[in-house]
């Protein structure tokens, strides 16, 4: 019998990218690789990777160097580049770094086993199309392994928002959403290999708009069709637009049993005028108001944001701004930045703002968000609320999930199992976790 070639697969970046991997891995699955956590073990290299960091080409290219010597003692390793920085670099990729046999671009992974094939044959293999074919579709029929109690799930992709600061819209497209009923089949065989928990996926995830029954569905309608369905527990959507936080959406989250009272909802600054600059055509205004009704909704619901400090043009007075929005919505979480240039976006031809000055605003921004998410944390004390276990703690007997609000929770109770939804009362707050004890 021959033995199964081995896939090494390294993800960077986003929610979308780990689904990609996981996709990517079922199509190669059907070649006959499993996947291995060492590279030096491996058959094929993978790099999945993401342009939205600072330097990300050249991280990759770094990467790329130190599987050199794996490539020399295994001359048959195939070695590929996956992602965002495979469809915007290209043949640079190849022309950088020899050793690399193939590059796939984020809308042409499904014809990965057709490029590996080729590279076989000692072929170099480049594919950074939009082709006009369903990836999800080609993919359906790929083997499926059991799965643990929580998954990601796109359900839209691209962008046509073309923030200033953004090369999403180049690199991953214009807004596409994937039909209804796909989404929903999907689901189910998801819920049917042990997952519990789905958390659906877009660049823009609310402005879905997928043909179903009836005509072009919302996010809102998709959610509650996901609702109905049995053994599905959980359900949770990420990332969001503020333009595209839609009212049947909002009446969702405070009526949709299985919605989890959890938002990601990025901003990006508190001023009006760097907003403007960045393109996001919503205003602190807008956005506050905003809130004020999801809240209204939902009152428990936690709220996270994304921020980027040092914008080209931001003054003082405009960072204040920023800390002056954060202080007024009070976010449980929020992921924060230093503007970093995307050659041919907008902004990188403005003028810039100093690096030690970024670095201070990213540093006090940080402070405050960092109280308000210890703050968060510590209100839980006391509470019971709903986690689903995920995996084994560090100790023996321990079970580590998340709460319905996304906060990782420990529990020491040797009866729990992974994929089980209990009730745990929270007993004590950590730095970055809770504890707590089942609720009999």
């Amino acid at each position: 019998m021959t033995a199964p070639k081995k896939l090494y697969v390294k993800t960077y970046g986003c929610q979308m990218n780990v689904y990609d991997s996981e996709r990517m891995a079922e199509a190669l699955g059907g070649q006959g690789y499993v996947e291995t956590d060492r590279p030096d073990d491996a058959d094929m290299i993978l790099l999945n990777t993401c342009h939205i960091r600072e330097k990300a080409a050249e991280k990759v290219y770094s990467e790329l160097g130190r599987f050199r010597e794996f490539k020399e003692a295994k001359p048959d390793l195939k070695i590929g580049v996956a992602g965002c920085v495979a469809q915007a670099e290209g043949e640079e990729i190849m022309r950088r770094q020899p050793l690399v046999d193939l590059v796939v671009g984020p809308q042409s992974y499904h014809r990965l086993p057709e490029m590996e094939a080729k590279t076989r044959l000692g072929e170099k293999a480049l594919d950074t199309d939009f082709p006009e074919e369903d990836k999800f579709e080609k993919l359906k029929s790929r083997p499926k392994a059991q799965r643990g109690p929580t998954a990601f799930l796109t359900v839209q992709e691209g962008c046509d928002k073309f923030c200033a600061f953004c090369v999403v819209p180049y690199t991953r497209g214009a807004e596409v959403s994937r039909p209804a009923d796909r989404i929903l089949t999907e689901a189910r065989d998801l819920v049917e290999r042990g997952v519990r928990e789905i958390t659906l996926l877009g660049q823009n995830v609310n402005a879905y708009h997928g043909a179903g029954e009836g005509g072009d569905w919302s996010l809102a309608r998709l959610i509650w069709a996901l609702n109905d369905i049995d053994g599905l527990e959980r359900i949770r959507f990420t990332t969001s637009h503020p333009n595209d936080m839609s009212d049947d959406l909002i009446e969702a989250h405070g009526e949709c049993r299985k919605l989890m009272p959890y938002l990601h909802l990025p901003v990006q600054s508190g001023s009006d005028k760097i907003l403007k600059r960045m393109n996001r055509s919503h205003t602190v205004e807008s956005y506050l108001k905003l809130i004020e009704r999801i809240r209204a909704a939902r009152p428990d619901i936690l709220m996270s944001s994304d921020f980027i400090v040092g914008f080209p043009e931001e003054t003082e007075e405009d960072f204040q701004a920023t800390l002056d929005l954060v202080e007024e919505v009070n976010f449980g979480y929020s992921f924060t930045f230093k503007y970093s240039t995307r050659p041919g976006t907008p902004a990188a031809e403005r003028a810039q703002v100093e690096e030690a000055v970024k670095d201070d605003r990213l540093h006090r921004l940080q402070a405050l968000i960092t109280r308000q998410q210890r703050a968060a944390q510590d209100g839980m004390v006391g509470r019971t609320v709903g986690v689903l276990f995920e995996k084994p703690g560090r100790f023996e007997g321990q079970m580590v999930g998340k709460s319905d609000y996304l906060h990782a929770v420990h529990v020491q109770d040797p009866s729990l199992q992974v994929g089980q939804l209990a009730q745990v009362k929270i007993v004590d707050s950590g730095p970055n976790s809770l504890r707590g004890e089942r609720v009999a």
